[in-house]
């Protein structure tokens, strides 16, 4: 029986923002399985609206738009008077909707709360996803995580009941898989605080990882602001076949991009080998966009999409698709920044990694490559699953891979974990058979949540330190990220692949060429994965996991224990001084990259994101110190003595010493974690200034009232010196498109001068000024 998400109270409140009402008839609601209170009201875009948005900037821009520039600018606060730039202009939007999960959603809802707002403005859901760990298998795991999270479960119930954000509970599924089943639509702008909410591009919207604070913006009714993202075209022609799949697309894209060939763009995908892609392989390939460092990714709406929405209980929107799908697709003779031409039927099997997901390797070529560089050949783990590979149809074509290996007695030879998506889709898979298949062949199913995708897994396979391969169907492989272990050699592939390759045990293995050998001797290949689009019998919606905020808060206190080491009320942060910033000393020069794993790192410190100054004894410890070319080792410049990141970060604030970091290329790429720069301006950081920086990043930094600075001359970062002092000048002249001067002391008494670009516009220029984005939504409300 149908999931019926779309309740009659839903599309009533939804459709109330001025789109088109339709009559939901009995027979609809009848066919509802769940509650009908299940869902919260979600956000309806107002195609009318969004068709006289976009009939404003067609005519003044005199030119056909892209898919994303109908649906970005559609969302413009101001349409007519707007300046639209590609590249370069700062857009004012109104998304529709927000969403947070529940480690990002811990700072989000202190933010909120601190900004003294009654209730939020835009439809906002809490996702609990993240602070499950995989340790044995998925009814225990949750068991524990309930246990062991129970206040900040309780924190993040009671602030959305109070504030009116819904809720879904822990075990529910992972965000973005909820996002695409419940909440994403075509033409719909989502932002969300997490780097994969792109994910939702594979259902036409416009979906866009942020920084809590962003979040808090959207949710408090301010206009958000999004530099006008250039558009990368990637023209999709033949047809998707055999073992290649979505997840293919975009490990070659990776390939083409690199992990910063993305940065202030979205990915457009277009052409006529969309239409063999499912749309939930659509919703992979936009998901993993985040590793290029793209804006977001969005394909154009088309019949997949359409059965999509109906088996998830929307046809009502399908329908209101179909009425304004020229909205939908790119006007015909749009222009691209750059295009990527791919065949489909020349694409092969990927996997990429280890340590980066941009370096690819096509499945038929990896074992000759590890063999060179002496990567492990042994496959030690395998595992499916994650916000990007974790659909019905992902889940599908990897068990009849695993039923070829059954039926000829083999199980695999590597451990083997399973991770649904969501409540819907494990309950699924659990009554068409596919779970047990996968576990017969050898596999683990873990709770809904991100699990090891994240670095939450309890492994114990190999010691810390000790050189091994996993291969997984997640998206991203930075050194240490799955088990805090930096000898894990992770790749990234899809999950048909995962499996086969933990049935073989080995990364020496194509299962489109070799062989496999069965008990008694036989040798066999394994045929192409097939599996469903969708299930035939409809979706089991599983247990009723969703919380919906009572119509009036207002009463409703959300308590936080002066004691917990898990929460912590904020404090303002303090406000420019009106001065250059002078004498700052270089807390650490950084060498190569430095994603926000290594600034704020995840795995065991999760349990502290909702309390900034716990979490700060995490900040920048996986960070390489030119100096010494060591982690978590500088030298504190007061006492002469050599010391972690934090505790000397937090001697020199102790001793009103302020602070700033320098850094590489495509500094804070990774997730859109916010801690990574509420760290550093907790313990006394004024200024990050580095070759590039990836974008949430950035944008995080400014939201807290520090400065990210790029060097004019990037080859500038090779005159820094571990032991300088820095000052930031021409601070009382802040102006846009202005650059500012660091005056660099050495030690032996010689000084530089040195040119740093900044992307700041006015109203980020008050943010600074104020002390933070916060503090200034406060002042305005005075």
């Amino acid at each position: 029986m149908a999931t019926y998400c779309l309740t009659v109270a839903r599309l009533q409140l939804a459709l109330g923002h001025g789109a088109r009402r339709l009559h939901v008839s009995a027979a609809y609601r009848a066919k509802a399985k769940v509650s009908m209170s299940r869902f919260e009201p979600s956000s309806f875009v107002n195609y009318e609206k969004l068709n006289s948005n976009i009939g404003i900037v067609r005519k003044r821009l005199n030119r056909p738009l892209t898919l994303s520039e109908k649906i970005v600018y559609g969302h413009l606060d101001d349409p007519q008077n707007q300046k639209i730039n590609r590249g370069s202009t700062y857009l004012r939007l109104r998304p529709d909707r927000v969403a947070m999960q529940d480690a990002t959603a811990q700072m989000a809802m202190l933010q909120f709360i601190s900004s003294g707002l009654p209730k939020v403005a835009v439809p906002s859901t809490i996702h609990c996803d993240h602070l499950i760990e995989a340790q044995i298998g998925g009814e225990k795991d949750l068991a524990r995580a309930k246990e062991v999270n129970q206040e900040v479960y309780n924190f993040l119930a009671s602030a959305g009941a109070k504030y009116g954000v819904g809720f879904w509970k822990p075990g529910s599924g992972i965000i973005h898989q909820i996002i695409l089943e419940n909440y994403a639509y075509p033409g719909v702008m989502l932002i969300g605080t997490d780097s994969h909410t792109p994910n939702g591009g594979g259902l036409g919207a416009i979906c866009i990882g942020v920084g809590g604070a962003d979040a808090v913006d959207v949710m408090a009714g301010i206009p958000w602001e999004l530099k006008c993202p250039k558009v990368i075209g990637v023209k999709l022609t033949g047809t998707l076949s055999g073992w290649t799949s979505p997840k293919d697309v975009i490990l070659k894209v990776a390939g083409i991009l690199t992990v910063k060939g993305g940065t202030g763009a979205i990915v457009e995908y277009h052409g006529p080998g969309v239409d063999s892609i499912s749309c939930t392989g659509m919703a992979t390939i936009c998901n993993m966009g985040a590793e290029i460092g793209a804006t977001t990714s969005v394909f154009p709406y088309n019949q997949r999409m359409r059965t999509y929405l109906e088996k998830t209980g929307r046809g009502e929107i399908a329908a209101l698709a179909d009425e304004y799908s020229d909205l939908l697709v790119p006007d015909e003779g749009c222009e691209y920044d750059q295009l990527i031409e791919l065949n489909l039927d020349e694409l092969k099997p990927h996997i990429n990694g280890p340590f980066t997901p941009d370096l690819a390797h096509p499945v038929s070529q990896v074992g000759a490559v590890a063999e060179k560089n002496s990567w492990p050949l042994e496959v030690k783990v395998g595992l499916i699953g994650s916000c990007t590979n974790s659909s019905y149809e992902d889940m599908g074509r990897a068990a009849s891979v695993a039923k070829q290996a059954l039926d000829k007695g083999l199980t695999c030879k590597a451990q083997f974990t399973i991770t649904p998506g969501s409540e819907q889709i494990r309950a699924t898979i659990e009554r068409d058979g596919y779970s047990k298949v996968l576990r017969d062949v050898g596999g683990v199913v873990l709770a809904n949540a991100c699990g090891p995708c994240i670095g939450q897994w309890d492994r114990r396979d190999v010691k810390m330190g000790e050189k091994n391969t996993i291969v997984t169907s997640f998206n991203r492989n930075f050194t240490a990220r799955n088990d805090a272990n930096p000898a894990t050699h992770a790749f990234v592939t899809s999950p048909e692949i995962v499996t086969a390759l933990a049935i073989a045990g080995t990364l020496n293995f194509n299962p489109e060429t070799d062989y496999l050998t069965a008990p008694n001797g036989e040798k066999f290949k394994l045929e192409p994965p097939n599996g469903d689009e969708l299930p035939a019998r409809d979706f089991d919606p599983g247990q009723d996991t969703y919380q919906h905020p009572p119509p009036d808060g207002t009463s409703l206190k959300v308590d936080v224990n002066p004691q917990s080491n898990r929460l912590q009320l904020l404090e303002p942060f303090d406000k420019w001084s009106g001065k250059d910033l002078e004498d700052m000393q270089v807390l650490i020069k950084v060498k190569g990259k430095c994603t926000t794993d290594h600034i704020s790192a995840a795995g065991p410190w999760l349990k502290f994101r909702g309390h900034l100054d716990n979490i700060s004894n995490n900040m920048l410890i996986g960070a390489v110190n030119s100096e010494n070319n060591a982690i978590n080792k500088i030298k504190n410049h007061l006492t002469g003595e050599y010391g972690g990141v934090p505790d000397v970060a937090r001697h020199y604030k102790a001793n009103g010493v302020s602070w700033v970091v320098v850094g590489d290329d495509n500094y804070g790429e990774g997730s859109s974690r916010e801690h990574a720069a509420l760290e550093p301006r907790h313990l006394g950081g004024r200024a990050i200034i580095v070759k590039s920086f990836a974008r949430i990043h950035e944008t995080n930094l400014k939201k807290q009232g520090l400065l990210p600075l790029t060097f004019s001359n990037p080859s500038d970062y090779d005159k820094i010196r571990p032991e300088d002092k820095i000052s930031i000048k021409g601070l009382e002249t802040f102006a846009p498109g202005k650059p500012l001067k660091a005056v660099v002391k050495h030690c032996d008494g010689s000084t530089e001068t040195l040119e740093l670009n900044h992307s700041f516009n006015e109203t980020q220029i008050e943010w600074f000024q104020a002390g933070s984005a916060l503090n200034r939504m406060k002042e305005l409300q005075h």
